[in-house]
């Protein structure tokens, strides 16, 4: 009896350690075959590196995870908050009533939603994982009911195959909240990236998206609490247009989730 237990658990030993070799054996050919590439840079990469070079993980971190101002999205101390909000935006008029962020538009983060937004929708799951987090990590996460993405107009959609927004809110983790698209562009602006001076480049930019949203006929946004979504947020012009279509509409609050918030350095 105790011979043939012995022999049975030789046998085992002897067939994982089999396995072991065959798969440590497929992995090698594979990646012999098809070497694995950072998705952001393109760099070699083994396969325990989740898709990202060590580099851009790297990048990524400096440009996440900071403390910010809930109000406008801009990096800040909570200890320079004054009843919630920083100094940059008080005394402005901000449409939506709170926002959540990734993190800062520089770096590996600003390659990624680039690419993203130029066809590259596969990198949807990374920039996914990072809004989740922001998401998740809000005080409004639980209070929302409907998500709203950002509407390009029919042409601009026509022409790159997909909205960005859209498809980055397909893939936001919530209990009950469901997808909304019944805000729409309705008419065809230039691109914000246009007023670059920034002198003006915030009035230019408000006035560049003034009327240009509208709400569906029989819409179902009246008396709820809505997140929109976007990649990234600069002067806050197309969020505040979209904020202030929604709630003109009976939308009861107006939340924000974006990738990333323009405009700052790195230090």
């Amino acid at each position: 009896m105790k011979q043939e237990l012995v022999a049975l658990i030789i046998s085992s030993v002897k067939t994982a350690k089999l396995k072991q070799t065959t798969t440590f054996a497929w992995q090698s050919l594979n990646q012999l075959l098809w070497p694995a590439v950072c998705i952001n840079c393109g760099d070699s990469i083994c396969e325990t590196d989740k898709s990202l070079c060590q580099s851009c993980w790297s990048e990524l971190l400096s440009c996440t995870g900071a403390e910010y101002c809930g109000r406008c999205g801009k990096e800040t101390s909570k200890y320079a908050l004054l009843e919630g909000v920083c100094p940059d935006c008080q005394g402005k008029e901000i449409q939506f009533d709170q926002i959540a962020r990734s993190g800062v538009y520089t770096q590996a983060l600003q390659q990624m939603i680039l690419s993203f937004k130029n066809g590259r929708t596969e990198l949807d799951s990374t920039l996914a994982f990072l809004a989740n987090s922001a998401l998740q990590a809000s005080t409004f996460y639980q209070d929302i009911e409907i998500f709203v993405p950002v509407p390009l107009h029919w042409s601009r959609r026509l022409k790159r195959g997909y909205n960005q927004s859209l498809v980055l809110a397909r893939k936001l983790k919530h209990p009950t909240a469901k997808i909304n698209a019944d805000l729409v562009r309705i008419r065809r602006t230039k691109f914000q990236t246009a007023f670059d001076d920034y002198k003006t480049w915030q009035v230019k930019r408000a006035a560049n998206v003034a009327g240009a949203f509208a709400v569906r006929y029989r819409h179902r946004f009246v008396g709820k609490i809505i997140c929109l979504v976007d990649d990234i947020k600069t002067t806050g012009a197309t969020l505040n247009e979209c904020a202030k279509t929604l709630k003109e509409a009976g939308a009861a609050k107006v939340f924000a989730l974006v990738l990333a918030v323009a405009g700052q350095k790195i230090i």
